[in-house]
């Protein structure tokens, strides 16, 4: 039997709830997964929440580390026994979970398996540091949340890359987190106007690109930071959906480019989801970039890492851990 962790309905933390279920079978082009380790991450609150609906229950978790079982239909590249990370699917909260075998990638043996976290957050760290904009060595950016999964990484990912980073933490308990990272300078405190801030911090200029993470509250301020011609990234909602923002706004704020982007596009095929991986696995073998791990929760404290990470109290990945066949 299964034991994993479902949202029942949409609301508090109570109602994650520990199931039994059947073991699932692996699919075409999927991989079954003894977990050993599941990663907690936004998109799990606002299943949670209901901000994304989905059939309950539902047993969350899209990210994970662990042991092929089994192999489906069409599979190639993996054998029974491989050590994995994967992103995308859903069930990684769980003791067995099904995944996408082309959004999995095999570990190489002197990678931790707290390492190998780098994977989904290190993805979206990856595309945002290397895709969205031309950073030439010397280009100043500014990064929300700091201090936190993707935030820690992006920062690292941003100084392998040359660029001068300007971090905003939420408390002086997270300023040596960015600082470890690699941050150049650390703003406390991600609401309100920090703008200028920024700008004293940037040769009055405002910098060439703001990586905006938590939405709402920050984005008029972050919009404010940015350079002329300058690039305003949107790649979350931790603090509320932004409804809209104004084509003349990003005009009057001098030539604006703004973008909402999403991971699924930069690994759209197996060839540039592999190519990442080979970048963040390589930085992690070599040193140059380290996986923060803020938390392990056991799979029956799913919602005590919730609340760590939606109270933003925490700093780095949040991990589940998963023993299989125990009793919970």
């Amino acid at each position: 039997m299964m034991r994993a962790i479902s949202v029942a309905r949409p609301g508090d933390f109570d109602v994650l709830a520990l199931i039994n279920a059947p073991v699932p079978e692996a699919g075409p082009n999927q991989l079954l997964v003894q977990v050993e380790a599941a990663g907690v991450n936004f998109i799990d609150i606002y299943i949670r929440r209901g901000t994304y609906p989905v059939p309950l229950p539902y047993v969350p978790g899209g990210e994970g580390v662990g042991v092929v079982s089994a192999i489906g239909e069409g599979v190639s590249g993996f054998t029974v026994g491989d050590r994995v990370a994967w992103t995308g699917g859903k069930g990684g909260y769980a003791e067995f979970a099904v995944v996408p075998a082309a959004s999995a990638a095999i570990l190489p043996d002197a990678m931790s398996n707290e390492s190998a976290f780098v994977t989904a957050q290190g993805l979206t760290a990856h595309y945002l540091a290397n895709d969205i904009v031309n950073l030439a060595p010397g280009s100043t950016a500014l990064v929300h949340a700091a201090a936190g999964g993707v935030g820690s990484l992006l920062t690292q990912i941003l100084k392998i890359r040359g660029a001068r980073v300007i971090a905003i933490v939420s408390s002086d308990a997270k300023r040596e987190t960015a600082k470890r990272a690699g941050a150049d300078d650390v703003i406390i405190g991600s609401n309100g106007d920090f703008a200028p801030t920024v700008r004293s911090l940037s040769d009055g200029k405002g910098v060439d690109v703001v990586f905006d993470s938590i939405g709402a509250p920050t984005i008029d301020a972050s919009l404010a930071s940015v350079r002329r011609r300058g690039t305003l990234v949107l790649y979350g909602t931790s603090g509320g959906i932004v409804e809209s923002i104004s084509p003349a706004a990003l005009s009057a704020a001098g030539s604006v480019s703004f973008i909402r982007p999403g991971l699924p596009d930069y690994i759209a095929t197996r060839e540039a989801f592999q190519a990442r991986i080979d970048d963040l696995f390589k930085w992690v073998l070599d040193g140059r970039l380290v996986v923060e791990i803020g938390g392990r929760y056991p799979l029956e404290n799913a919602g005590e890492a919730h609340r760590a990470l939606e109270s933003r109290a925490s700093t780095g990945k949040l991990i589940l851990t998963v023993k299989v066949g125990t009793k919970q």
